[in-house]
């Protein structure tokens, strides 16, 4: 005999053979076992999932010869002329070349003549939707009102392009993407028949790459055990089909999440180096990400992902340095790169901007964080003035140009006092209060807010912990930010108490807690601020909102300006 294709040799012949589709195969089932069999069927799904192989089997159940019948015998003769596909009765047409009305209307005329052998008269169109709407309104009234002896079954990868007078007339099942480790599984059992050895690491490879369609993983085998003969590597399928391995894309996900843009270019040059291909390059980092995404709200059930023992480890340490909001927004970045790839010139490039993009993302403050800093400011009066740095150096104020309150409040940040003695390094501070304001001390203001019901759990074993109590699951959220955790953890080292990591749990507030109160604002202020000889500033008053909006005073507004720092936007409109 000729040698057959994989595929083929192995293509399910029964319902109980079909992987990965028992909701359709039990259903036809049960409506042959009931006798319930409509006139129309419309398979829909992905290429490869079974639609057409479903279609065949169906038509066998219903003309077996002791039919209909889930059970036929192997032996029977009208099976076997519908397998081998020379049943006059059972009638395979490819909708995208007799999409014509002239066939249509053929089909339409040799519809009421009775089967010549078989029970019934089977019209199975592949590739429905590739048929003309004058070929759908010439099949329209054969198939409202077919003849008792005619069944229509109907397979398609784009069901949205079929007309509604069609699908109304059909029942519809729709096939999914066979999962990883169903692909796997068969593979194995192709693998054993064909006495090959085949590493699971290159198994997970092939099923990663047939994206949910059996059909191109078992053509990615044939092609394997002909190039590798009877032993096949991960290394093997990886360089043959451009893939990438998953402790790479574990890696360069790692450095993505961790902020190392050194380590992920280096990572991407050695890929593309290989002869990786970007795109699925780019897909295996969204699905990592999503994988990430679900893991984080999920609270790390697995049941919904369908993930290797390496990829749950990588999962479990990945989850601490990134939450959910974080998983999303790399998400966004690399969505938006797989879509631009397709039109891009220069892929690399884009890669790597999209991959400085992602680090950027991760570390990158929420929109409701953004929005409780801007509420902040205007609680202050709208006077809040950044604090200077090395790279940004604070520019000269006057009376007359800021409220001496302001005036005040940045000269205690960027001057000393003059009569103040030389600073010395505190001792680290003892006792939970204590500890606590220190630490509350080393955040930004609109940060701190979201620990304001939280106290100090405990401090053992290199593992500082903050309780929140029920009901702050959302501040909890909020706080348990990669950037936020690295400051507090750099702080106790300050205090000389370091620890290797912090951790932010659920825990009812202690009985005996008592939380350092804050020093008011305004006294804060005005022990900050120096003596000054002139005469004492007055806190500015609000002014009426009645009126034209002066421009030039509304730019120059401090919480205008900060608003316009953080959204990195400009003034289009102004309205009262």
């Amino acid at each position: 005999m000729s040698y057959q294709v994989i595929a083929r040799k192995y293509r399910p012949q029964r319902f109980s053979e079909v992987v990965g589709q028992e909701h359709v195969t039990q259903t036809l089932s049960n409506a042959i076992a009931s006798g319930r069999i409509a006139h129309a069927y419309l398979f829909s799904g992905p290429r490869g999932t079974g639609k057409t192989t479903i279609a065949r089997i169906f038509a066998k159940c219903l003309n077996a010869t002791d039919g209909p019948t889930v059970d036929f015998k192997d032996d029977d003769e009208r099976c076997i002329e519908i397998t081998q596909g020379r049943a006059l009765d059972v009638l395979e047409i490819d909708g995208a070349s007799n999409n014509g009305v002239e066939q249509v209307r053929e089909l339409r005329d040799t519809a009421p003549y009775a089967p010549a052998s078989c029970r019934f008269k089977i019209y199975i169109i592949d590739e429905v939707h590739m048929l003309s709407t004058a070929a759908f309104n010439a099949l329209l009234k054969t198939l409202e009102e077919p003849p008792a002896h005619v069944k229509f079954i109907f397979a398609t990868t784009e069901p949205e392009k079929v007309l509604p007078t069609i699908l109304s007339r059909c029942q519809r099942f729709d096939l999914r993407r066979i999962s990883v480790a169903k692909i796997v599984e068969h593979l194995t059992h192709i693998a054993k028949q064909e006495k090959v050895t085949v590493e699971p690491a290159a198994l997970q490879a092939i099923a990663r790459g047939a994206d949910g369609g059996m059909r191109d993983a078992e053509s990615t085998l044939d092609q394997l055990i002909s190039f590798c003969g009877e032993k096949i590597t991960e290394a093997d399928v990886l360089s043959m089909f451009g893939l990438t391995s998953q402790a790479q894309v574990i890696s360069l996900a790692d450095a993505i999440l961790k902020g190392d843009a050194e380590p992920a270019l280096r990572e991407l040059n050695e890929l593309t180096s290989g002869g990786k291909e970007l795109r699925r390059l780019v897909g295996d980092l969204l699905n990592h990400f999503r994988n990430l995404m679900v893991y984080q709200v999920s609270k790390g059930d697995v049941a919904l992902l369908e993930i290797s023992e390496a990829e749950q480890s990588a999962l479990a340490e990945q989850a601490k340095l990134a939450d959910a909001a974080a998983a999303s927004r790399i998400l966004e970045v690399f969505a938006e790169c797989e879509y631009q790839l397709r039109a891009a010139a220069s892929r690399k490039i884009l890669v790597e901007m999209s991959i400085m993009k992602a680090i950027d993302a991760a570390s990158a403050m929420s929109l409701n964080d953004v929005l409780d800093h801007l509420q902040q400011l205007r609680a202050e009066g709208g006077s809040a003035a950044p604090v200077p740095t090395a790279k940004s150096p604070a520019p000269k104020q006057t009376a007359k140009s800021k409220p001496a309150v302001a005036v005040a409040k940045q000269e205690a940040v960027a001057t000393p006092v003059a009569d103040a003695p030389a600073a010395k390094t505190a001792p680290a501070p003892t006792g939970g209060p204590a500890l606590w304001a220190a630490l509350m001390d080393c955040l930004g203001p609109f940060v701190k807010g979201n620990f304001a019901e939280a106290h100090l759990d405990s401090v053992e074993s290199g593992v500082l912990s903050i309780g929140f109590p029920p009901g702050q699951e959302n501040a909890l959220e909020l706080a348990n930010n990669p950037k936020t955790l690295k400051t507090l953890k750099a702080k106790m080292a300050e205090l000389g108490q370091g620890v290797r990591e912090v951790r932010l749990v659920k825990a009812a507030t202690p009985a005996n807690w008592t939380a350092p109160a804050p020093a008011p604002a305004a006294e804060v202020r005005e022990e900050a601020a120096p003596h000054s000889t002139d005469a004492p500033a007055e806190k500015p008053k609000p002014k009426p909102s009645k009126g034209p909006v002066d421009m030039d005073e509304f730019k120059n507004d401090p919480l205008i300006k900060k608003a316009l720092e953080v959204f990195k936007g400009h003034i289009v409109d102004v309205r009262t």
